[in-house]
């Protein structure tokens, strides 16, 4: 497939693809006769996961460093699932904070919805002789 269809298909803008493949994180394509680009469609699933990575949060130089150890093939597992597991605590870890700020803001948003039902209701219980009538200035007002 040709880079843009690539792009089309994967969210990746052209510029993108050509980058990772630049620094290392996409292979070099095989190119057409005319020259242009062409990818086997197996690169998706690779995009797929790397696109995962940096949704959490994972910095570039350890994609890359991840890569390297794919690109050395067998005997880098336990190298590459320790990478992937250190990253998993990472989100986590972020996850929990995101969990507790989640909290904050449920009760800051119960509180206010609160507050509404409160003055519904303070509101309705207030005598007729309490309230000011429509119009008037509270003193020093202006």
């Amino acid at each position: 497939m040709k880079i843009g269809e690539l792009a089309k298909r994967s969210g990746l803008s052209t510029h993108t693809i050509r980058y990772y493949e630049r620094i290392g994180l996409l292979p070099y394509a095989d190119r057409d006769q005319s020259g242009q680009r062409d990818y086997d469609a197996s690169i998706l699933s690779w995009i797929e996961f790397l696109d995962r990575l940096k949704a959490t949060g994972m910095p570039i130089r350890e994609m890359l460093r991840y890569e390297a150890l794919r690109e050395r093939g067998v005997g880098t597992e336990a190298e590459r699932g320790a990478l992937l597991e250190q990253h998993r605590e990472r989100v986590r870890a972020h996850v929990a904070e995101l969990q507790a700020c989640l909290l904050v803001l449920d009760t800051k948003i119960a509180g206010y919805a609160g507050k509404e039902q409160r003055m519904k209701e303070y509101d309705a219980t207030i005598p007729e002789r309490r309230r000011k009538p429509a119009g008037t200035r509270q003193a020093g007002a202006r």
